[in-house]
C-alpha cells in the first residue's frame, strides 16, 4: 500500500529520530498517559486506541470467550485503519507517537480464543499485518499485576472492575506474562524497557525527563530503565 513501511530490518532509532514510537505494556500499564505526555514533548501526532469505540468490549469483560472473537476482530479492523490514516507522508514528517503496536494484537487473541476461532482471527490478521507500518522504537511498560490492578481501580472504567479479581485477576496476570514473552522474543524493532513500578512518568517531570534522555541517548536494540537509575 503506497505510503506505508515496508519491512526492514530493524535499526536502533532515538526518540528524536523515530518516525513512529509505540508505547505498549499491559491493561493499567500506563501506555496512554506517556503517549499524550511524549507526543506533546516531542511535537509529534497522537495515536490512540479507541477501546469505547469497541462495542463488543464491555461484553467481553461481563462474559468472556461468547464475545471474545467479535472484540478483538473489532480491535483489529479498528487499529488498521487508524494506521491507513498514517498512510500519508506528510504525517509522518513531524513524528508519530501511538499508544498501541499493531504486532501485539495476536497475544490477546492466543489468550481467549478457541482453537477454531484463532485459527480464523490469525488468517485475517496475516493479510491485514503487511498494511501496518513497523515502528522505529517500542517502549514497553513494565509493572506487577498488584501495581495495575491499582491504576485500574484509580481510572474506573467500568467494564475494567472485573480485572481486579477472580478470573479477570488471572486473565490479567496471564497477561504480564504473555507481554514478557511477547517482547523477550520481540526483535521488528528497538525496544525500551521500562520498569514503572516506581515511576510516575505522566506526572513527575524528573521521572518523565530520565526517560527522555535515556532514549535520546538509545544506541543498541534493547535497553532498561529502573526506578534505580533514578
Amino acid at each position: 500500500m503506497p505510503g506505508l513501511s515496508k519491512p526492514r530490518a530493524p535499526v536502533a532509532a532515538s526518540a528524536p529520530r523515530a518516525r513512529l514510537i509505540a508505547i505498549e505494556g499491559a491493561i493499567g500499564a500506563g501506555k496512554t498517559s506517556l503517549a499524550r505526555r511524549l507526543a506533546a514533548h516531542l511535537g509529534a501526532e497522537l495515536l490512540l486506541e479507541q477501546p469505547d469505540d469497541n462495542p463488543f468490549l464491555a461484553r467481553f469483560y461481563a462474559e468472556g470467550a461468547r464475545h471474545a472473537l467479535a472484540t478483538q476482530l473489532c480491535f483489529l479492523f479498528q487499529r488498521i485503519d487508524q494506521f491507513r490514516d498514517l498512510a500519508q507522508p506528510d504525517l509522518f514528517q513531524s513524528g508519530t507517537v501511538a499508544d498501541f503496536l499493531f504486532d501485539k494484537d495476536p497475544l490477546f487473541a492466543r489468550l481467549t480464543l478457541s482453537d477454531d476461532e484463532l485459527q480464523l482471527y490469525e488468517r485475517i490478521y496475516a493479510t491485514l499485518k503487511p498494511q501496518a507500518p513497523l515502528p522505529d522504537l517500542v517502549v514497553f511498560l513494565q509493572a506487577p499485576v498488584s501495581v495495575l490492578q491499582a491504576r485500574i481501580e484509580r481510572r474506573s472504567r467500568p467494564y475494567e472492575r472485573s480485572l481486579t479479581e477472580g478470573t479477570g485477576a488471572r486473565y490479567l496476570g496471564s497477561l504480564v506474562d504473555a507481554y514478557n514473552r511477547f517482547f523477550h522474543n520481540y526483535e521488528e524493532a528497538p525496544v525500551f524497557i521500562v520498569n514503572c513500578e516506581h515511576l510516575n512518568l505522566a506526572d513527575n517531570d524528573a521521572h518523565f525527563q530520565l526517560l527522555v534522555d535515556r532514549m535520546t541517548q538509545m544506541r543498541g536494540m534493547r535497553e532498561y530503565l529502573n526506578a534505580e537509575d533514578i
